[in-house]
This record gives structure tokens, sequence and C-alpha cells, in this order.
């Protein structure tokens, strides 16, 4: 039986991909953005801090350092309003796919799985890496987690759009580049295949992903027969 067998046997029905880091090389120009930014506020902010945020909405990233180190003349949202216009045009102007990314979403596609994005990021920023990737139509959802009460760690962005693809949470894997985001996807019952952004800094942080790889360039029949292996 070839690998692809095997997977198209198993549960699997929806592949629901991140964006930042994840199909889009965004994450660099978050952290560009968010060092300039708070430079201005008065915090210097490093890469490697900017680093452990990563997968979590904007507004709760600047509320966390808000509330670390305090700053005046401007409020929460108005900082990471200021950010969101920076990285908006940066990936307007600079974003590129990240490595196997449109390949990824053609193998999915080609097992019969629907596909869908689920990010931190606001729609204004989706819709601007959709345009900048080409991916109009691509997505049978598309939601965020600014839509959420809470953004990943938890899992409520995952498990609202299995529910609005119509598809069980078990049913689903989730394609992710930030341990926040492999902790909401399991903790939503949903297998996991992580691609850490390199180098990774503390893999322990990705030991709950089902499968781990160094790209999307890696996936292939073999990752996807072991996911199929461990649904069953």
């Amino acid at each position: 039986m070839s690998a692809a067998a095997v997977f198209d046997a198993a549960v699997f029905g929806a592949a629901i991909f991140d964006m930042d880091g994840l199909l889009v090389d965004s994450e660099p120009l978050w952290r560009e953005a968010e060092i300039e930014v708070f430079a201005e506020l008065g915090l210097a902010l490093t890469d490697e801090q900017c680093r452990q945020t990563q997968g979590k909405v904007v507004g709760e990233v600047v509320r966390m350092w808000f509330d670390r180190r305090p700053w005046a003349g401007r409020s929460v949202d108005e900082v990471a309003q200021e950010i969101l216009d920076r990285v908006e045009s940066l990936v307007r102007s600079r974003a590129v796919a990240m490595p196997g990314a449109l390949a990824a979403l053609d193998a999915c596609e080609a097992r019969g799985m629907r596909l869908a994005l689920a990010s931190s990021s606001p729609y204004r920023l989706i819709d601007a890496v959709v345009g900048r990737l080409g991916l109009h139509g691509r997505f049978a959802v598309v939601h965020s987690a600014t839509d959420e009460v809470a953004g990943k760690p938890d899992p409520a962005v995952f498990l609202t759009t299995a529910r609005l693809l119509g598809v069980d949470p078990g049913g689903c894997v989730v394609f992710e580049d930030a341990p926040a985001g492999v902790a909401a996807a399991k903790a939503a019952g949903m297998a996991c295949v992580a691609v850490p952004e390199r180098p990774v800094l503390d893999p322990s942080r990705f030991e709950a992903a089902d499968v781990t790889l160094d790209s999307l360039e890696a996936l292939d029949d073999a990752v996807f027969a072991r996911l199929g292996d461990q649904a069953t």
C-alpha cells in the first residue's frame, strides 16, 4: 500500500494552515516593526524577545509589554495599530512565500483535504498576504483569532475554523511554526505538523507536535503516512 493510500484511509478531512512564518516569511517583518515601534516608546526589545511572542495576537503582545514596562503618551490600542500599519506596509512590499508553502497547499488538496487559514493576524494583514502570494480562492475558510476572546495558545481559533469547515476537530491537521500555535492545535484535539523557524532555540517547545519538519519542502508521502498511522 502506498503512503498516500494509508493517509487517504485515515480520518483527516481538513488542513488548517497558520500564516505568519508558515506560509509567508513575515516573522522577520513583525520583529522589525515591533522593535522599531517599541524603541520609540523607550522599550528596547531584542530579536529573541520578539520571537518569544510569535503566534500571539498583536494586542496581547502590546498589553503584555505595557504591563511589564508601562509607557506614557500612547494607548495600547494605538501602539498595536501602529505596529500593524508598519507590518502591512512591509508585507505588501517585501513578503515572500516560505519554501514549500504553495506545494504544501497542493499536496493537501490532492489528498482530498479542505484548506483553511487560521491566523493570529487581523484580516487586513491576512488580505495583504493572500494578495501578495496570489492565494485568493485557495481557502474554504479564512479565520482570524482577533474574532476570538483569546488568541493562541487558546484553541478557540482552530475550533471555530473546524466548525466553519464542517469538520470534526479530530479530522483536522494543523500546520504551525510557533509554539503557541502548536499548543493551540493540540488543545483543540487536532493533529499538528510543526515547522519551526530556524535555528530552533528551544526544541522542547515543539515536542507536542505529531510531526516536526525543517521546512514545508519536506512534506511528502512519508509525512502523510505517519499522520495516518498515528490517527489509526
